[in-house]
């Protein structure tokens, strides 16, 4: 039977893509700590944007990582195959091999999107509606914990984006690409 966290998640304020975080993960995590067990504590604590995932055992985190391992996989080849190389040494392993027509869909969209930032704003769209359509049924377990988690993720991480210095940044990257292109020119 599974466990319900009624208190925990009433208390949590609702999220939205494109909105600043109500609070950071960590303080997530201290929310959490002392009112759900240890066990999925550190399932909570292992969740992740990046593609190392820690854990498995839920339904709903395993449906997470397969959704995202064939997006990530699917943006692989594209780039390999612009780079033309093989991208088998770069594909992560799945259950299957199979690969939804609107996940390959959704990679070739991104990477055909001129603005690297619009491109991973679709990216990371898409990963938040599969989420909420993971939490679909899940109101007040584990399962609604996880995908909160991972949507606490994404809102962090958009934070970081905008709180950039973009200015900086750019003339970080022209200095670069300056710096690549007189390299290449004296290699010639």
């Amino acid at each position: 039977m599974p466990a319900y966290y009624t208190y925990l998640i009433c208390s949590l304020p609702m999220l939205h893509f494109g909105r600043k975080p109500p609070f950071s993960f960590g303080e997530f995590l201290r929310l959490c700590q002392g009112l759900i067990p240890a066990q999925h504590l550190e399932i909570l604590k292992n969740a992740s944007l990046s593609g190392d995932y820690a854990y498995r055992g839920s339904a709903t985190l395993e449906k997470w990582q397969e959704f995202d391992t064939k997006l990530r996989n699917e943006l692989v080849k594209i780039r390999a195959s612009r780079k033309k190389l093989d991208p088998q040494q770069y594909l992560r392993r799945m259950k299957d091999g199979y690969v939804e027509p609107d996940i390959a869909h959704l990679a070739m969209s991104a990477h055909k999107n001129p603005s690297l930032l619009e491109a991973e704003k679709t990216l990371d769209l898409e990963r938040w509606r599969r989420l909420e359509a993971l939490a679909e049924g899940h109101y007040f377990d584990l399962d609604f914990l996880i995908v909160y988690a991972h949507k606490l993720l994404l809102l962090e991480r958009w934070e970081r984006i905008n709180q950039a210095d973009k200015p900086r940044l750019v003339e970080e990257a022209l200095k670069k690409d300056k710096h690549v292109f007189k390299e290449n020119r004296q290699d010639h």
